[in-house]
């Protein structure tokens, strides 16, 4: 039987983890040399050890075999990160969703996004690397069509961004993951990214907030309160700790403000999008902040005023959150609505747990059937509608 045991799923967040040569292995000739290195401090995988993975085609087919023999369950719970079946190797990967059982999974990158999203990078370098990682997502998920490649690209330089977004629509990729910061000194709602929302819009192919797109720590600053400074909950220090998590939704929900404010998704109402990664507990509240805001501002600010729809309803139409696993889903529909939340694995990483279907199930205790259906693939189905045919 697999994990999914007979459920129709779809899941909104997995991860490829990356090999060191994965941006100069698909990059332009005239790139290659001259893209930074992945920084593998983020990853339990030291650069020896992804080399050494490297050159050598991948996993020992033994050990392989060894993680197949697992089965579904046994290898949600199993070895995680690089560690994983999957984690790098694409027909790994195909077995690994046969053991799963989901329906089709997004595919996120892991490391590369440091690079792809450096904003201080010179701009030919930044998007030469954007290039070189959609190349190299699109080979991965290529070869199966469980596997929905998500492409990355920044937002700095609007003309490049768009055609960027060119070459992935040609590429057949499913989603594009945009950073959730300024765009290039600008709102993302300023009207030189018009044509690239557009696009998006016309092409069926909805874009992605992530974590990752955004600085995860709180200022030093804020770290400074004359105590030992903790660990992250794995046991180390580069990833999110209690007072970094504290924060985490604010830049999230100042982009996705931004898009509602700015009008993006009264322009282009055929524009789908999802939150991943971020979590959802900030949702309901944003949105009624949102209906309020219009409410009150709206009286002085003319663009307010235009607002056709108010920004719950937007929000409901054309976006879509993957709460985290320790999330009270229930809570979160009672809050807001059941057609705004994704299940998602987050698959291979350790932050999906150990069982991210059953938290969920706990969560969804009482919820009737049209709602769970809707969290388990409704909403996905919805959000994706233009792609999953591709």
């Amino acid at each position: 039987m697999t994990y999914a045991a007979g459920r129709l799923l779809f899941d909104a967040d997995s991860h490829i983890m990356e090999l060191p040569d994965f941006l100069s292995k698909h990059a332009d000739p005239g790139m290659r040399d001259r893209l930074p290195p992945i920084n593998y401090s983020r990853s339990s995988m030291d650069e020896g050890e992804g080399w050494r993975l490297s050159e050598a085609g991948g996993h020992d087919r033994e050990y392989a075999a060894g993680l197949e023999d697992l089965g579904g369950l046994g290898l949600i719970r199993g070895p995680k990160e690089e560690k994983a079946l999957g984690a790098f190797d694409a027909a790994d990967r195909a077995r690994a969703l046969d053991l799963l059982g989901f329906e089709k999974q997004l595919v996120f990158s892991t490391l590369s996004g440091t690079v792809v999203f450096d904003h201080r990078l010179d701009p030919e370098i930044q998007y030469g690397a954007a290039r070189a990682h959609n190349r190299g997502m699109a080979a991965f998920c290529g070869e199966d069509s469980r596997l929905m490649g998500v492409a990355s690209i920044p937002l700095q330089d609007a003309e490049r961004a768009i055609a960027e977004l060119e070459t992935v629509i040609n590429d057949g990729m499913h989603c594009v993951w945009v950073p959730h910061g300024d765009a290039g000194g600008r709102s993302p709602g300023h009207p030189d990214f018009d044509p690239f929302w557009a696009r998006l819009a016309e092409a069926g192919l909805p874009f992605t907030i992530h974590v990752g797109g955004y600085p995860l720590h709180i200022g030093q600053a804020w770290m400074n309160n004359g105590q030992v400074a903790p660990t992250d909950w794995m046991g180390g220090g580069e990833n999110v700790r209690g007072r970094d998590f504290s924060v985490m939704h604010h830049a999230p929900e100042r982009f996705l403000s931004a898009l509602i404010l700015d009008g993006v998704f009264e322009r282009f109402p055929a524009l789908r999008g999802a939150a991943v990664e971020l979590g959802a507990n900030w949702a309901p509240s944003m949105i009624e902040r949102l209906d309020d805001l219009v409410a009150i501002f709206g009286r002085t600010e003319a663009a307010l005023q235009a607002m056709k729809r108010k920004p719950s309803e937007q929000i409901l139409e054309q976006f879509a959150f993957a709460p985290f696993s320790t999330e009270n889903v229930t809570r979160l529909i009672e809050r807001s609505n059941p057609d705004l939340y994704l299940f998602s694995s987050d698959y291979p990483h350790a932050e999906g747990g150990r069982n991210p279907i059953g938290r969920f199930e706990e969560t969804l205790a009482g919820q009737n059937e049209a709602n769970a259906t809707a969290f388990w693939s409704g909403n996905f189905q919805r959000i994706f509608a233009g792609v999953l045919g591709a």
